[in-house]
């Protein structure tokens, strides 16, 4: 006979239900991190085609003063940092972490089988 459970043990259905939520909620999450990343990107993208612009425009100057080479540098740092910014975070531990425990486990798992297939034929 199947033994009734105390109120204060949650159920199969309820354990099931809190993990959908608590899913659910990491991916809205997830979600609302992306959308501030991607309103990230179109910022980072229009500053650096603005610095490009401006740098380009400073470049084809004829008389380079030392002010003109000084602001220069800077907005070739900035687009430099910029462009860091805009690589970063494109590839996350996430993203990288079901393809790299695969290479774990089968890279793993080809090395024993040539520790074995080298002990057999050797």
């Amino acid at each position: 006979m199947k033994q009734p459970q105390k109120p204060s043990e949650p159920s199969d259905e309820e354990n099931q239900e809190f993990d959908f939520e608590q899913e659910l909620l990491e991916v809205e999450r997830s979600l609302v991190a992306l959308k501030e990343r991607y309103k990230q990107i179109q910022r980072d993208r229009r500053k650096q085609i603005q610095l490009q612009y401006k740098f380009n425009e400073l470049h084809q100057n004829k008389h380079h003063t030392p002010e003109i080479k000084a602001e220069l540098r800077q907005i070739q740092q900035q687009l430099e940092v910029l462009e860091v910014c805009l690589e970063s975070q494109l590839f996350s531990w996430r993203s990288f972490k079901e393809p790299f425990w695969q290479a774990v486990r089968f890279g793993g798992l080809g090395v024993i089988i040539g520790w074995i297939l080298k002990s057999c034929g050797g």
